[in-house]
């Protein structure tokens, strides 16, 4: 039996897409004045893309620290994780030039889901 995955290019976007969401609507009722508020998001972002860029990028290069989130998962490595999520069957052990490149684009589409979870919410508006 497996746990709830922890990361993996399929989840992280609509993952942090539901990060913004909840913390922006949290932030607009808890924090009124707007340049705060706009303080806030910038650190919380910040933070968060920094946690998933870190753990991501150490499973995708299948660093020691994070194995016991892939064996978890049940997968191979962490790049069988992040690129297969469990769902999929990609050659994870002999990934081109440009599957490299892809996977490097898909990180840095990191803040951008998190941004909109944010606009979702209403950032910046008063409630």
């Amino acid at each position: 039996m497996y746990l709830i995955p922890y990361d993996s290019f399929l989840i992280d976007g609509p993952w942090l897409l539901s990060i913004g969401f909840i913390v922006g609507k949290i932030l607009n009722k808890a924090i009124e004045d707007m340049d705060q508020r706009k303080k806030t998001v910038w650190w919380i972002s910040l933070a968060t893309v920094l946690g998933f860029w870190i753990t991501s990028i150490s499973l995708y290069f299948n660093l020691e620290w994070v194995r016991w989130m892939w064996e978890m998962c049940g997968a191979e490595s962490g790049r069988d994780w992040m690129i297969n999520s469990g769902v999929f069957n990609f050659d994870h052990e002999n990934v081109s030039p440009t599957g490299h490149a892809i996977a490097g684009l898909i990180f840095l589409t990191y803040p951008i889901w998190l941004k909109l979870g944010f606009k979702l919410a209403g950032e910046g508006k008063c409630e």
